[in-house]
């Protein structure tokens, strides 16, 4: 496994779940004069999102982040999007933060699928990274936290070999190999059987630097050209026109990796059969891992003590919800297969002083301050938005 795999791997997750989040928002949106006090309005979205961006990007975690390191478990990745999510006035309940997770691994997944050469799951970054800019236009200070960001991946990915990617690309292939969630954006696109499992294309644009199939050259113990036979390969490839851009700025010529949801669609997710006959896998991965407390520990280290708790001020927070109904979320919660359900868990630190003097420290970087407001059932109506914890 590749110890370089776990920022791009939380990036581009990070990335998606900013999608859909953004992409809900937007669906319940009400022009400021005209929302009751319970109603989101344009000023709520962006400041939901500003919070999440600021406390993904943090600097203290982004270093840490790209030192080299595996992957963690699944159930302690997941720990801290659920941290993440709730480090804005917005709730989820357990129903509707499962729906989110699944949607953002098996759109990354695909991408990962898709990608016409490892190098390009760095372009695929990329353009999370630039619609990511796209949401903090308005907010200087954390657009310089992602531009930093930024440098740090042309810096640690610049310089791999073709090899290296190959490995990387590995890894995140090894830890999606058993999620097979259908999605119903993917389904009606026919992108995705009916089993879960993405369907790969046999057209389109070749990864870039290399000729489209069809030839085949036999060459002499001196390397020189003796034949050529071409064959019929069955598909509708080109050649690809450009390499996308690694810069800063620049064409990433690479569709993968841009925002899915900026046509407004619905979003369902179901577990396939697939997925239910893998449980025994998927329960082993995920809650038999002997490893996963020491990772949630060491991440509760990482994220700066950061603890989801419920504001304190009269504000009880938004709530979001994924599904068409509160009925339809509710079901959801009592249908999810137990090993595929996640549980908050209460992390206690060690008692030790010096530590403790850090994590408050790192805390304090991290404290997204809140405004208090007026308002006492703020979303509460709302089918678009999420219960609180």
């Amino acid at each position: 496994m590749s110890v370089r795999t776990l920022p791009l791997l939380f990036l581009n997750l990070g990335g998606e779940m900013l999608y859909i989040l953004d992409q809900r928002l937007r669906a319940q949106n009400i022009p400021a004069d005209k929302a009751r006090k319970d109603e989101w309005t344009e000023v709520d979205r962006k400041r939901v999102l500003n919070d999440i961006i600021m406390t993904m990007f943090n600097r203290k975690f982004m270093e840490e982040l790209f030192k080299p390191q595996e992957l963690y478990s699944k159930k302690a990745l997941r720990t801290i999007y659920d941290r993440l999510a709730h480090a804005s006035i917005m709730r989820l309940n357990q129903a509707s933060m499962d729906k989110l997770y699944d949607l953002m691994t098996m759109a990354f997944k695909y991408q990962v699928l898709l990608c016409p050469r490892p190098k390009d799951v760095l372009l695929v970054t990329f353009n999370h990274l630039d619609a990511i800019k796209g949401f903090i236009q308005d907010s200087p200070t954390i657009l310089h936290q992602v531009d930093e960001t930024f440098r740090q991946l042309t810096e640690v990915y610049g310089a791999l070999s073709a090899g290296e990617f190959r490995l990387i690309r590995q890894t995140l292939l090894l830890f999606f190999q058993d999620l097979h969630i259908r999605v119903s954006i993917f389904l009606k696109d026919r992108v995705q059987n009916s089993n879960g499992r993405f369907v790969l294309p046999v057209s389109g644009p070749v990864p870039w630097g290399t000729e489209v199939p069809g030839l085949i050259r036999m060459f002499n113990s001196k390397g020189e050209e003796e034949k050529k036979i071409e064959f019929k390969h069955g598909g509708n490839y080109v050649t690809a026109l450009k390499e996308g851009s690694f810069e800063l700025y620049g064409d990433r010529v690479l569709k993968l990796g841009t925002n899915m949801y900026s046509v407004n669609r619905p979003v369902e997710t179901q577990m396939s059969g697939a997925s239910k006959d893998s449980a025994s896998r998927a329960q082993e991965s995920i809650a038999a891992n002997p490893l996963a407390k020491e990772e949630l520990n060491f991440l509760a280290r990482l994220m700066g003590g950061m603890e989801i708790k419920k504001p304190s001020g009269p504000e009880p927070g938004f709530r979001m919800n994924l599904f068409t109904t509160d009925e339809e979320e509710e079901h959801a919660a009592l249908c999810r297969p137990e090993e595929l359900s996640y549980e908050v868990i209460n992390i206690q630190a060690v008692q030790d002083q010096q530590r403790n003097e850090e994590l408050a420290r790192i805390m304090g970087e991290l404290e997204v301050t809140e405004q208090p407001r007026q308002s006492t059932t703020k979303g509460d109506d709302l089918l678009a938005m999420m219960d609180e914890l």
